[in-house]
Parts: C-alpha cells; structure tokens; sequence
C-alpha cells in the first residue's frame, strides 16, 4: 500500500511534467518555487522523470533549468484529472471534426479510459457527449491533407492547388499563401493570402488537390481585424467585418417569447406584450425581406427604404407565383 510520503512525491512529479509540458524552458529556481520545494527536490524529481524515459534536458546558464525534449520513444503519459476529462471530451466529439479520425478516437478513448483509476473512470462515464454531423454540411477532409496544409503554414511555404470552377475552361493552379486552418460547423477552411489577385480569400480543403512542389517561403500577413474567428464570420456575411451589410429595423405583431428564439444575432426589444422591434441584417436586401417573412406576421418597416424596396419586389414576385398555380 502506497504511503503518503510517496503519494506526495507521485502528485509532486506529475505537477512537475505538467509545468514541463506548458512552457519550452524553465528556470530551476521558478520550478521550485511554483512546486513549494527545494531547488535539490526538483533535480532529484528530474532525475526520476528520466528514469521513467521523459528527455528533460539540464538548461545551462547563469539561472540554469531544465527543458522537456521531444523523445524517440513514447513514455508514459500522466495526467492530472482536469487534462485527464479534458481528453475524454476531446475524444468522444472528435467524430464531429471531419478530419477522418473517428475509429482512432474511439480506440483511444477505450485506451484511456482502460488506465484511468476508479474514480476518474467513473466521471468520464457519466459524460454523455452525443456529437451530431449537421445534416448536408458536415465533410470528410483526408487527415494527411490536413497535416500537409498545418505544415505549410508553420513554415510559411506557397501552396499551388487545384480548386473546381464553374468556368468552362479548366484554370490553372491557384497559389495561396496559408495563414489559418479552422474548422467550423463541421467544415474546414483554410484561410490565406492570394498574391496574384492581392486578397484574402478562403478555400474548403476537401476540394483541394496539391501540386507539388510547393512555392516560395512568404512573409506573413495580419489578417484583418486580428482576430480567425471575426474574419471568417465576416466573410460568410458578405462583409469586410463582422456585421452584415444589409441591416433594417422593424416592427412584428408578435410577442417578444415568438420572435426571440429565432432571431439570431439581431437585436429583440418587446414593445407591447404583442409586439416585438428587430434590429436584424443579412447579406442582401431581398435575403432580409425573406428571413423576416418566415415569422408569418405583419411587419412594419422602421428603415431604410431600401428593405421596403425589397419588400416591394417579393410581394410582386409572390403574386406572380400566386398566380401561375390558379
């Protein structure tokens, strides 16, 4: 039966490789005082990781420290119970990545799960994560291809790539230079620079095809608003930033508890108990006058003229519609 000395030690090491894991170098006088022991405690605590095949590296210098390297061999891997749930959920909704590494992530969770003590297995199998693939827009990208595209971004490599167009006659290679892989609503996206047409475009990579070699190194650009999240939300609204270039404000004749559950990213004031204004925008004049049309209301129009316009314009082609089916 383990004793409260070694217990002590064994949590001691495991907070010591997870320092070691956050951060590339460490001084040996911040681990120790991070860890509330002697500098002598942590270069014995050293010496045990080593012996348990983990490559820390002595630091020299005038502070002197210590550096986890990147083995040959995979070593025992510890966790602490945050990073240990942390992995189960990672795992268990990895299925919804579209990154083809769904029978992996199930035998690496059964792994896991396997070496994880009583108590752990217990709340990792109370979690009840259910991933589900939106219908018509979940992908399959070829994890290969998704390494091949990280790898050029970290190294700021060109990339030349095949993309389908509507055109008739085939084009050539595009070039790109990568600056973010995401993945969004089951979909991935890589976003980048194109140099000959001087904009920032996005690309789906499962309709990629590379062409090797790839190009030139390039100096990497901000891309614009800073921020991966905000530019490509930006770009799925038709906008340089992350507002929708068509906005109106109206009025429905329904309560606020109609109109608010479906209203998206608008702006939901109730009136009256039976009446609701909207701040609401989308990509086009005609597309907004069609969103607000689906709440089945009477809708008075606050501004601007142009969303009245378009009101105009579907109420037209309403009737002709109308009209052909009598």
């Amino acid at each position: 039966m383990p004793t409260a000395s070694s217990t002590t030690t064994s949590r001691r090491l495991l907070s010591l490789l997870s320092l070691l894991q956050v951060r590339r170098d460490w001084p040996g006088l911040l681990l120790a005082e991070r860890l509330g022991v002697s500098d002598r405690t942590v270069r014995r605590d050293v010496d045990r990781l080593r012996e348990l095949g983990y490559p820390v590296h002595a630091i020299k210098g005038p502070e002197g420290g210590y550096r986890l390297e990147a083995g040959s061999e995979l070593p025992p891997l510890l966790f602490d119970d945050g990073q240990a749930v942390a992995l189960a959920v990672a795992l268990r909704i990895a299925v919804a990545a579209g990154a083809g590494i769904e029978e992996d992530a199930a035998r690496a969770l059964s792994t896991v799960r396997q070496l994880l003590p009583s108590r752990l297995r217990a709340r990792v199998d109370t979690l009840e994560v259910t991933a589900v693939e939106s219908a018509g827009r979940a992908t399959r990208v070829d994890t290969h291809l998704l390494l091949e595209l990280s790898a050029a971004i970290r190294s700021t490599v060109e990339l030349r790539f095949d993309y389908p167009s509507t055109a008739a006659e085939p084009r050539p290679p595009l070039r790109l230079q990568p600056h973010h892989l995401v993945a969004r609503h089951g979909r991935w996206y890589l976003i980048g620079w194109n140099s000959e047409l001087e904009q920032w475009r996005v690309y789906r990579p499962d309709r990629m095809t590379l062409r090797v070699p790839n190009g030139p190194r390039f100096t990497p650009r901000e891309l614009p608003g800073g921020d991966v999240a905000t530019f490509l939300a930006a770009r799925f609204k038709g906008s340089t930033t992350d507002t929708w270039p068509c906005r109106g404000e109206v009025v429905l004749d329904l309560p606020f508890s109609r109109v608010a559950p479906f209203a998206g990213d608008a702006v939901v004031e109730e009136l009256t108990p039976a009446r609701t204004r909207l701040l609401i925008g989308s990509w086009s004049w005609a597309a907004l006058a069609a969103t607000l049309s689906r709440f089945d209301a009477d809708i008075e129009v606050l501004h601007p003229p142009a969303l009245r316009a378009a009101f105009a314009d579907l109420a037209r082609r309403a009737t002709r519609a109308a009209g052909e089916g009598l």
